[in-house]
C-alpha cells in the first residue's frame, strides 16, 4: 500500500514511469551505509568478579531488582551495556556487593572497574558516530517554511517521530518509510504552491470591517442579552455560550498572516475587562485558536477618549472568522431576562474588529526567488485579453531560457546550497540534472521539469539528515548543529557566512554566534521545544481536569500555562541566573490570572512579565508552575509515583527502571478515601518495589502539596462523603468534599528528612552541582541529537567544572556546551 501511495503522490507531480524510475535511482544512491565494527566481549576479569561476588543474586528468572549478570555477554548490544553499566556502577559506588555479602579487596574492586571503563568507553564511542540524525517533523517544518517564506502546519501531515526517554530529535529513533517519502513529497509540492507566486504584482491587502451589529445573533439578541450603545458599540455580559461571541461578518477568504485590531472598551466598570480574541469555523472539528488575551480599561460612548484599541497579527486559516469572549464577568440570569437595559452588572463593548491581510514580508517570496531568480518567467498572454478583467482569471507563466542546461544548472547549485546547508559540488548535481532531462524529454514544460528536480533535492537524505560525518566537525556542520539547537531551524545568512569564513572554528567565533541566536527571534521555538520535549508540556491536554473537582480550570488558565514555563526558561537565560532557579526562585512570570491560581498579590493585565514573590513564597522553579503539575497528574488526582519519576527523569536525569513484571499497580481511590500515600506505604513493603520506591516516592510526596491544575491545597478533594467547603467559584458553590489532609513529608533515599515541600525544595535547590549535571545532559541531548553516553562523561564533569567556576549559570551553560568536544565532534 505505501507503494501505491507513493507512486499516486509522484503521479501529482506528473511524474511518467521513466522519471519515477529516475528520480526513486536518484534518491536512493544519496543514502549513505554506515557500518559497525565488531564487538568485544567482556573480559575474563569481570566474569569471574561477577561469579564471585553477584551471580548468587544476580541471576536466574527473578534476579535481584532485575539484573541478570549471567546475560550481559557483549558491550556493544544496548541491553547488554546497559546491564554492564548498571553493575559498574553499582561497584563504583559500593553498594555491590551489599555489605552483607563477601567484599572483594580494594585492589579487585579498581581492577575490575578500570576494565570496565574501558570495554565500555570503547563501546560507547564505536557507535555514538554511526548514526545518522534525519530532521524530526518540527525541524522539517521550520526549515521548509524559513527556505520558502510560508507559513504552513506541516509536522501534523508527517508521521509521528519516535522518542529516547523524553526527546523527540535523537537520531537512533529518527527512522524512515515509504510513508515518510509519500509525505514529504506531499509536502514540498504544498510548500512550492504557496511560494510560487500567482502574478507579477504583488498583491494589495484587503481589508475586512465588522462589528456586532451586523450579525446575525444582533437581531435576535440586542437589548435582551446584548445591549447597543450610542456609539454603535455591542455589550456582552457574559463569556462564551449561546449566542457565543463569533463575529460573522470576519470570515476570511483566503488563508495567510492578517492584522487583526479590535476597539471597544469595559462598560459599566471601575476595573479593566479581559477578553480572548479566538478563531472559530463551522466545519466540524476544526481546531479554535486562541490568539490571545488582552483588557480595555473602563470607557464610555459619551466619551470618545476612552476607546481604547489593541493590534496583532496573528495567521488565520481560510473561513475562520474572529470570536471575542469577555473573562471573568458572569451573568447567570441572562437566559431568563427579556431585557437589557436596567442590568447593572459589568460588560465588554466592542466597536469594531478590522482585519487586513494576507500580509506578505516580501514579494515574491523567498522560496519562489530561490528557484526562480535570474531565470525569465513571464506570463503567458491570455486567448481573450479581457480575461485580466474577469474575476476567476489566473494567469500562467512560462520561463524563456536563453541557455536552459546552464540557467538551469545555476538553479539546481542555489536550490541544493540552500537546502544542503553547506556548498554543493557539480557532481553532486548529476541525478537532478538527469532527472530535469528526463521531464524535459517527455515533454514536460522548463517549469514543470524543474519542480520535478527541486521536489527530488527537498527529498534527499543531504537535505532530510544532517551530514555529520564521524570526528571533528567543520564550520558547515557546526552551524547546522548550532542552528537547529538554538533555532529549530536551518543556518541563516549570518550563520552560513560565518561558516564560510572559518569563524565557527574558532571559539571566538562560535560563542558570537551563540550570543545571536540566544538574542534571537529563533529562541522562542527552541523554549517551545525544550519545553515540550524536557518537561513533556506537549501532554498538557492529554488529561481534562474534573470540572467538578476542579471548576477553576478555565481557558485562560490554561492558555497561560506553557506561556509561564517558557518565559521563565526564558529569562533565566536571558539574565544568566544560576540553575538552582530551575527548582527555586525569588520570581515567577506571571499575569493576572496566573497571580489570582496561585493565591499570589494581583497582578494587573494578561501580559506575562517577572514578579517578585513573598518572602518564603511556596511558589518559583519549575516544580510549582501550573503546567508542570498539570501534565504530572490526570484529571482528577495526583500520584507521588508518577511525579516522584518526573522530578526523577526530567529535572535530576536518574532514569527509573520498570516494575518488575507481575507487579500490581496502585490505583488511586476516587472516592478520597484513603490517600494514594497508604496504598504505597503497603506496595513498599513487596521487597521487589523497595529500591526504586525510596527514591521515587519521596519527591512525588513533596509535590502532594499541589494539586492536578496547580493549585496549592492542605486537603484532598473528593466526590464522596465530607464536609463542602465554602468555596464559590464563577458565582456558585463547589460540589467537591473535603477529603483527608495531605501529607507532603517524607525522606529522601540518602535519609534526609522534610516536613514539607518547601524543606525539600530547598534541599534540591542546594545541590546547584546535581541540577547544573543533569540540565547539561538535556542540552546536550537537544544539540547533538543523542544523549550523553559513558564516554562523554569525562568532558561532561568538565562542563560541569567550569559552570562552577562561573557561577552555574545558565546561559553559560549553553556557551559551555556549545565550546566542548561533545558539540563539535560526531
Amino acid at each position: 500500500m505505501a507503494c501505491v501511495a507513493f507512486l499516486l503522490s509522484l503521479k501529482r507531480l506528473r511524474m511518467t514511469p521513466r522519471s519515477f524510475a529516475l528520480m526513486n535511482c536518484c534518491l536512493c544512491s544519496l543514502w549513505l551505509p554506515v557500518g559497525i565494527g565488531a564487538a568485544p566481549v567482556p573480559a575474563e576479569e569481570f566474569s569471574q568478579f561477577a561469579k564471585q561476588y553477584c551471580v548468587d543474586c544476580h541471576s536466574g528468572e527473578m534476579p535481584a531488582a532485575g539484573l541478570n549478570l549471567t546475560l550481559a555477554r557483549n558491550p556493544n548490544d544496548p541491553a547488554d551495556f546497559a546491564i554492564i553499566h548498571r553493575a559498574e556502577k553499582q561497584i563504583r559506588s559500593g553498594q555491590m556487593p551489599p555489605s552483607e555479602a563477601d567484599q572483594p579487596t580494594p585492589q579487585e574492586r579498581q581492577s575490575v572497574l578500570e576494565q570496565l571503563h574501558k570495554q565500555l568507553t570503547d563501546a560507547h564511542r564505536r557507535v555514538r558516530g554511526t548514526v545518522l540524525r534525519r530532521l524530526n517533523r518540527f525541524e522539517y517544518e521550520n526549515t521548509l517554511n524559513d527556505l520558502f517564506g510560508t507559513e504552513l502546519q506541516l509536522a501534523a501531515t508527517l508521521p509521528e517521530d519516535g522518542r529516547q526517554q523524553e526527546f523527540d530529535n535523537v537520531g537512533a529513533t529518527l527512522g524512515i518509510s515509504m510513508v515518510h517519502l509519500e509525505r514529504y513529497l506531499e509536502a514540498i509540492s504544498r510548500v512550492i504552491d504557496a511560494a510560487v507566486a500567482p502574478t507579477t504584482e504583488p498583491p494589495v491587502p484587503g481589508v475586512i470591517e465588522a462589528g456586532y451589529r451586523e450579525t446575525r445573533e444582533a437581531e435576535q439578541f440586542l437589548g435582551k442579552k446584548w445591549k447597543l450603545l450610542p456609539d454603535d458599540s455591542v455589550v456582552r455580559f457574559s463569556g462564551h455560550g449561546y449566542p457565543s461571541g463569533m463575529i460573522r461578518g470576519t470570515s476570511v477568504r483566503v488563508p495567510g498572516r492578517y492584522r487583526v485590531r479590535v476597539s471597544g472598551y469595559g462598560w459599566q466598570t471601575d476595573q479593566p475587562i479581559t477578553f480572548s480574541v479566538e478563531g472559530t469555523s463551522f466545519a466540524r472539528g476544526s481546531d479554535k485558536p486562541i490568539y490571545g488575551y488582552w483588557a480595555f480599561e473602563p470607557g464610555s460612548p459619551d466619551d470618545p477618549t476612552t476607546l481604547q484599541t489593541i493590534k496583532f497579527e496573528t495567521w488565520i486559516e481560510k473561513n475562520y472568522m474572529v470570536a471575542i469572549e469577555p473573562y471573568g464577568i458572569q451573568d447567570p440570569a441572562r437566559y431568563q431576562r427579556e431585557s437589557i437595559d436596567d442590568y447593572p452588572g459589568p460588560g465588554l463593548a466592542i466597536r469594531q474588529v478590522t482585519l487586513q491581510g494576507p500580509l506578505h514580508d516580501q514579494w515574491p517570496s523567498a522560496g519562489h526567488q530561490l528557484i526562480f531568480d535570474t531565470l525569465a518567467r513571464v506570463e503567458i498572454p491570455p486567448a481573450n485579453p479581457r480575461d485580466r478583467e474577469r474575476s476567476w482569471y489566473q494567469p500562467k507563466f512560462e520561463l524563456q531560457l536563453q541557455d536552459e542546461r546552464a540557467e538551469i544548472d545555476r538553479v539546481l547549485q542555489r536550490v541544493a546550497t540552500a537546502a544542503f546547508r553547506r556548498p554543493v559540488q557539480s557532481d553532486e548535481l548529476t541525478e537532478y540534472r538527469r532527472l530535469y532531462l528526463s521531464q524535459r524529454a517527455e515533454s514536460a514544460s522548463p517549469e514543470t521539469a524543474l519542480r520535478v528536480a527541486v521536489t527530488a533535492i527537498f527529498c534527499s537524505p543531504r537535505f532530510l539528515y544532517l551530514q555529520e560525518p564521524p570526528g571533528l566537525l567543520d564550520d558547515w556542520a557546526l552551524a547546522s548543529r548550532l542552528s537547529f539547537f538554538l533555532t529549530r531551524s536551518t543556518p541563516d545568512q549570518h550563520l552560513l557566512q560565518a561558516a564560510a569564513a572559518g569563524q565557527l572554528s574558532t571559539p571566538e567565533g562560535l560563542r558570537e554566534q551563540t550570543n545571536r541566536l540566544l538574542d534571537g527571534t529563533g529562541m522562542t521555538r527552541f523554549l517551545a521545544d525544550l519545553s515540550n520535549n524536557w518537561l513533556d508540556l506537549r501532554e498538557l491536554d492529554f488529561t481534562a481536569p474534573d470540572q467538578r473537582l476542579f471548576p477553576e480550570y478555565d481557558a485562560y488558565l490554561r492558555y497561560s500555562m506553557p506561556l509561564e514555563t517558557t518565559a521563565f526558561l526564558g529569562h533565566l537565560i536571558n539574565r544568566n541566573l544560576p540553575v538552582s532557579h530551575l527548582v527555586r526562585s525569588d520570581f515567577a512570570m506571571l499575569n493576572d490570572r496566573l497571580a489570582a491560581h496561585y493565591d499570589l498579590p494581583p497582578v494587573v493585565g494578561s501580559e506575562l512579565r517577572p514578579v517578585r514573590l513573598p518572602e518564603n513564597s511556596l511558589r518559583g522553579g519549575l516544580l510549582t508552575q501550573a503546567s508542570i503539575l498539570k501534565v504530572t497528574a490526570n484529571g482528577t488526582n495526583t500520584s507521588p509515583v508518577i511525579r516522584g519519576a518526573w522530578v526523577l527523569e526530567r529535572i535530576l536525569n536518574q532514569s527509573s527502571p520498570p516494575p518488575p513484571p507481575g507487579t500490581p499497580g496502585v490505583e488511586p481511590d476516587i472516592r478520597g478515601a484513603t490517600t494514594l500515600r497508604e496504598q504505597l506505604r503497603l506496595h513498599r513493603d513487596m521487597e521487589s518495589c523497595q529500591n526504586c520506591h525510596k527514591d521515587i516516592d519521596p519527591p512525588g510526596f513533596a509535590l502532594e502539596s499541589f494539586n492536578p491544575i496547580g493549585g496549592f491545597r492542605t486537603y484532598y478533594r473528593s466526590q464522596g462523603t465530607g464536609p463542602k467547603p465554602d468555596v464559590v467559584v464563577n458565582g456558585r458553590p463547589v460540589n467537591y468534599r473535603i477529603g483527608p489532609d495531605v501529607d507532603a513529608s517524607g525522606t529522601t533515599a540518602d535519609g534526609v528528612h522534610f516536613d514539607d515541600f518547601k524543606q525539600f525544595r530547598d534541599q534540591l535547590a542546594a545541590n546547584q552541582r546535581m541540577l547544573a549535571q543533569a540540565f547539561a545532559a538535556k542540552l546536550l541531548t537537544v544539540a547533538c541529537g543523542r544523549q550523553p553516553g559513558y564516554s562523554d562523561q569525562t568532558q561532561l564533569e568538565q562542563i560541569i567544572n567550569d559552570s562552577e567556576r562561573s557561577g552555574f549559570g545558565t546561559r553559560d551553560l549553553i556557551h559551555l556546551i556549545v565550546q566542548s568536544e561533545i558539540f563539535r565532534t560526531k
